[in-house]
């Protein structure tokens, strides 16, 4: 399962890649409204599925450091 995840978020990361090269190109506004709404569609994809594969998440500790014998 992790695997296929992971090759998920690379054809996502890869269209997202695709995506902006060919913004930077000449395009209609037809074109370019595409191209901008896929692009949205493959972050938000992109976004939830790195989420639902790294569900971890870090915050700083309430303690100061001092307390936890760290030293600076």
């Amino acid at each position: 399962m992790l695997d296929e995840n992971l090759a998920r978020i690379r054809v996502h990361r890869n269209n997202i890649h695709r995506y902006r090269r060919l913004l930077k190109t000449k395009l209609s506004q037809l074109e370019r409204n595409f191209i901008e709404r896929r692009l949205a569609e493959e972050k938000s994809a992109l976004d939830a599925l790195t989420a639902a594969t790294f569900p971890v998440g870090f915050r700083a500790p309430a303690v100061p450091a001092e307390a936890m014998g760290v030293a600076r």
